[in-house]
Formats: structure tokens, sequence, C-alpha cells
């Protein structure tokens, strides 16, 4: 290929292959990663949240870290949550109802963990995320009184999330819930609980001991 260029009635001939890739690294369309290394200094791509969307929905991912550094993914608890483990929630819904997957890997192998979407995102100290998300909200509850009557501390007025891990510490669970989370009002994490289930007893509905780990699943 060759580019010819006129210069007051005289035409020189340039030789395309450098004005060419010139021209094609500029016309890369945005979003398209380039083919060319990254320059001296240039920082890694963080290893943390990332938020994608599309026909199924919302979903969100992370890597396990300390609290304090970037992302929306954090561990309380090392041992029942390592750092380095991916945690990731899909959710899908409409006005009327409303599907959360939440699938994990590199948790303890063979173990159950209870998990719930909170109101709150997550923060320091898995109390930050606050209590857990209702669509009908306990008149009862408030700050260091948290829900725990089976008539609103129920898998049908939240977001529970349980699930069973295998040899490799990978797992998945789904809810399905009869309301929708759209608007303003929507829980904003995933806490994961050290306990194996979600108690469901008078006065104890809704607990599931401490806060191991927590994903943030606001957009």
């Amino acid at each position: 290929m060759s580019l010819r260029i006129s210069f007051a009635g005289r035409r020189a001939l340039v030789l395309g292959s450098a004005v060419a890739a010139l021209a094609l690294t500029a016309c890369t369309p945005p979003g398209e990663p380039s083919t060319q290394p990254p320059g001296p200094g240039t920082p890694p791509p963080p290893a943390v949240q990332e938020q994608q969307s599309g026909g199924g929905g919302q979903t969100f991912e992370g890597t396990l870290a300390q609290p304090g550094g970037q992302g929306g993914a954090f561990t309380y608890n090392p041992q029942l949550a390592p750092a380095g483990a991916q945690v990731k929630a899909t959710v899908d819904g409409s006005e009327q109802s409303t599907v959360v997957t939440f699938t994990v890997t590199g948790l303890q192998p063979n173990r159950g963990y209870a998990a719930h979407a909170h109101v709150n995102a997550c923060g320091p100290t898995g109390d930050a995320a606050g209590p857990h998300f209702q669509n009908q909200q306990d008149p009862a509850a408030g700050p260091g009184n948290p829900s725990s009557n089976p008539a609103y501390a129920n898998p049908q007025n939240e977001i529970w999330l349980d699930l069973q891990t295998d040899a490799q510490g990978a797992g998945s669970s789904t809810a399905t819930v009869p309301f929708g989370i759209t608007g303003e009002r929507a829980p904003k994490s995933i806490v994961v609980h050290e306990e194996s289930n979600t108690n469901t007893g008078a006065g104890q509905a809704g607990t599931a001991g401490g806060r191991a780990a927590c994903l943030n699943i606001q957009s």
C-alpha cells in the first residue's frame, strides 16, 4: 500500500506502512482492547469487582480481599472465606419479581454457608452492610435490633442465598422472590455468614452467625 500526497503541484510518494499503522491505531473503536503492549510504568488492571449488564440482568463479581483495599468484595474471616476466593451475583427481575443467583469458588470445601442480601454496601467491617434487605420492613426492628420475626425474616420477604460448597470449595444458590428491587430502594450487598444455614425459628429467624465475607451488588 502507498499514499500519494500533493505539495504545490508536485507529488511525493510516501511509503504507507508507517502511516497506515498509525491510522489503524488511531481508528481503534472505543472499547476495543489495544494490541500494543503497555508502556513502562503502566499499572496492571485491578483484579477487583466488575459489573456487567445485558439481557440476563446485571452481574457483579469480585475477588475477596482484605477490607480497606480497592474493589467491592471483602473477607472478614479469612479462615472461612479466604482472600482470593471468587464471588459472583447475577440480579435479574422486574417490578413484580426478582431472581438472584450467587456463585462462589475458593471457599472452604464441603461446607454450608448462609448468605443474604443486605441494605448497605460492604465496608471495613461486616456490620457496615447493615441488616437484611426486606421487601416489607419489620416495624419492630431497628438499629441494634435486627428483625428475627418469621413473619418478616423469611425467604419470601428477604433474599436468602444459602449454599453448599463441593470438594473444590465451589457452590451456587438461586433465590426467586415475589417482589422487584428496581428503583432507589434495593439491596446493596450480599453477605456470606459463618453458619451453614439460616435459622428460621421464632426469635432467631434470619440469623446466621458472624459475617465472613461481602460482595457489593449496587449499580
